[in-house]
């Protein structure tokens, strides 16, 4: 059986890199609405954080990245 040509298997390569960078992102988002219903559960970043064994740092950028990206998505009404 003959290989693939290299331009059909870098552009199946580049397909299955935009669909994992699609999922990974929307896991970050699911990822930051669970961080933020802890933030709601146990009040602060900080106790989430102290929760999780991660740094407040951490759990504070994971939110403000979300946020971020979802303030570039959001339609304009303008």
């Amino acid at each position: 059986m003959e290989p693939k040509p290299w331009r059909d298997r870098v552009r199946d390569e580049e397909e299955l890199l935009a669909q994992l960078n699609q999922a990974a992102s929307e896991a970050a988002s699911r990822r930051a609405q669970a961080l933020r219903d802890g933030v709601a559960e146990l009040g602060t970043v900080a106790a989430v954080a102290r929760d999780l064994g991660r740094s407040w740092q951490a759990v504070d950028q994971a939110l403000k990245r979300d946020e971020k990206k979802s303030a570039k998505d959001a339609p304009t009404t303008e």
